[in-house]
C-alpha cells in the first residue's frame, strides 16, 4: 500500500489483544454510548415538548445535544463492532466518513458553545436588550452559522487529509481515524498543507476561546454586583456548566492535535482521544440537566407522563 490509490483499508488500534479485555472494552463503550444516547435524546424530547423551554438558551442546548449524538455515533459504534468481531479494519471510505463527520460535529459543537457564551453574556450583562438581540430569527441564523462553519471546516480537513499520499503503512494508532495519526502515514512533505489547515483551525478555535473568556469575564463582573446571594448562585450555576464543557473539550482536543506524534501507539493518546471524543457528549446532558432545575423538571414530567400513559393503556387492555 504505497499510496492512496492502492489503499483499500486502514487498521485501527485495538485496546487489547486479549479476548476478555476486548469484551470488557465493548461493554464499557456500550454503557457510555447508551448513557450518552439516552441523556441527549431525553433532553431533545423534553425541550421539544415543553413549550416553556422554547427560549434561545434551550434552543442552542437542543442543537448541542443533536451534535453530541452525531459526534459519539461516529466513533464508538465502529470501535465496539471491531472489539466484538475481533478485528481492527476500517474501509478507506469508512475512514474518510469518520474524519469528515467527526470534524463536522466537533467544530460545529465548539462554534455552538461560543454562541452559547454570547447568549449568556447578553442575558446577564444586557438583560433589557435580550429579547431584541436574541430574537427567533437571530437564534436560527446563529445556529445555522455553527452548522455551516462545521461543514466547511470538515470539508477542508477531509479534502486536505485524503489528497496526500500514504506510504507509511495503513496502521492508525488510534481507535478511530484521527487526522494527526493519519498524517504519520504521509509521505515526505506531502502532509504540510493539512498541517497548515490544522494550525489555521486551531487559531480560529483559540479566537473563539478568547471570545468565550472575555464574555465570561464580563459575566462574572456583572454577577459579583448582584446584591442577592441567591441571584449570584443562580447565575453561577448557569455559567459554570458551560465553562466546564468548553474547558474539557478544548484542552483535550488541543493537546491531541498539538502534541508531537510518537512513532508508536501511546496509552496517553488513547486516553486523550476518549476524553475529547467520548466524554463531552456523555457529560453534557448530566451537567446541564442536573444543574438546571427547569430541564430536570421537564424531563421528569415527560417521563411521568409516558409512564402514566402506558399504565392507563395497560388498564384499558386488561378491561
Amino acid at each position: 500500500m504505497s499510496n492512496r490509490t492502492t489503499m483499500t483499508e486502514f487498521l485501527l488500534l485495538g485496546f487489547s489483544d486479549i479476548w476478555e479485555l476486548q469484551i470488557l472494552h465493548f461493554v464499557v463503550f456500550l454503557v457510555l454510548y447508551l448513557a450518552s444516547l439516552m441523556g441527549n435524546l431525553l433532553i431533545i424530547t423534553a425541550l421539544a415538548l415543553d413549550h416553556r423551554l422554547h427560549t434561545p438558551m434551550y434552543f442552542f442546548l437542543m442543537n448541542l445535544s443533536i451534535l453530541d449524538l452525531g459526534s459519539i455515533s461516529v466513533t464508538i459504534p465502529k470501535s465496539m463492532v471491531n472489539s466484538l468481531m475481533n478485528t481492527t479494519s476500517i474501509s478507506y471510505s469508512g475512514c474518510v466518513a469518520q474524519v469528515f463527520f467527526f470534524s463536522f460535529f466537533a467544530s460545529a459543537s465548539f462554534a455552538l458553545l461560543t454562541i452559547m457564551a454570547y447568549d449568556q453574556y447578553v442575558a446577564i450583562c444586557q438583560p433589557l436588550h435580550y429579547e431584541m438581540v436574541m430574537n427567533r430569527g437571530a437564534c436560527v441564523q446563529m445556529a445555522a452559522s455553527a452548522w455551516i462553519s462545521g461543514i466547511l471546516n470538515s470539508a477542508l480537513h477531509t479534502g486536505n487529509t485524503f489528497t496526500i499520499s500514504f506510504c507509511g503503512g495503513n496502521t492508525v494508532d488510534q481507535f478511530f481515524c484521527e487526522v494527526p495519526q493519519l498524517l504519520k502515514l504521509a509521505c515526505s512533505d506531502s502532509y504540510l498543507s493539512e498541517v497548515g489547515v490544522i494550525v489555521f483551525g486551531l487559531c480560529l478555535a483559540f479566537s473563539c476561546f478568547v471570545f468565550i473568556t472575555m464574555s465570561y469575564v464580563q459575566i462574572f463582573r456583572a454577577v459579583l454586583k448582584i446584591p442577592s446571594e441567591l441571584g449570584r448562585h443562580k447565575a453561577f450555576s448557569t455559567c459554570l456548566p458551560h465553562l466546564i464543557v468548553v474547558t474539557l473539550f478544548l484542552c483535550t482536543a488541543t493537546f491531541a492535535y498539538l502534541k508531537p506524534t510518537s512513532g508508536s501507539a501511546s496509552g496517553l493518546d488513547l486516553l486523550v482521544a476518549v476524553l475529547y471524543s467520548v466524554l463531552p457528549p456523555m457529560m453534557n446532558p448530566i451537567i446541564y440537566s442536573m444543574r438546571n432545575k427547569e430541564i430536570y423538571g421537564a424531563v421528569s414530567k415527560w417521563m411521568c407522563w409516558r409512564l402514566f400513559s402506558k399504565n392507563k393503556m395497560s388498564i384499558c387492555l386488561l378491561r
